[in-house]
């Protein structure tokens, strides 16, 4: 033989080679995958639905939980309102104990110079209070009328032009309490 001839016999054999070996792994991966499907044991229909129902009950014992917590939750908050509240009242309460002092040397005195002076004490000490809140009053005569703020109960005839579309007269003073209106002010605004 030729160099030539056995160079490319030589160049044939190692071509189909790898075609072997490809089948011979093709056959070894798919009885590893027989073995594998055999190792691992058939589900029956019986324990499918063993499991649908234990997730089942499990289910229902979560939601049963959550509408707990939810009443609890609900329950805590009303009882917090309702303390809140309370405790507002109790401070309000030496008020009304000055009040009743008042109207009670009222009956007794004819000091009205004394009896102004405790009305003028007792205002100031609700004042207070209400600032200690977060209550304060909302500035309305001579401003610019602001629907967001104020209620036009009325118009009224501007006394000079520069007063028109603003506040002439305050009727009932308006309140915010931590920048959020607690009561609109009722004014007069000029036209």
């Amino acid at each position: 033989m030729s160099k030539k001839n056995k160079d490319n016999k030589k160049a044939e054999t190692p071509q189909e080679e790898p075609q072997v070996d490809q089948q011979l792994d093709n056959e070894q991966t798919q009885e590893q995958d027989n073995a594998q499907d055999e190792a691992q044991p058939e589900v029956t229909v019986e324990q499918l639905q063993q499991q649908l129902e234990a997730q089942q009950k499990e289910y229902l014992l979560l939601m049963a939980e959550f509408d707990n917590f939810r009443r609890r939750t609900l329950k805590e908050k009303q009882e917090l309102i309702k303390s809140a509240s309370a405790k507002a009242m109790e401070d309000l309460l030496p008020v009304v104990d000055d009040f009743e002092r008042a109207l009670d040397a009222m009956s007794k005195s004819g000091d009205v110079e004394a009896l102004t002076e405790g009305v003028n004490l007792i205002y100031n000490k609700m004042v207070k209070y209400l600032e200690q809140q977060g209550v304060k009053p909302i500035e309305s005569t001579g401003k610019d009328f602001d629907a967001d703020l104020f209620e036009a109960i009325t118009t009224f005839p501007a006394p000079d032009e520069s007063m028109r579309g603003k506040v002439v007269d305050t009727t009932t003073k308006g309140y915010m309490i931590n920048d959020k209106v607690l009561r609109h002010a009722k004014v007069v605004v000029g036209q």
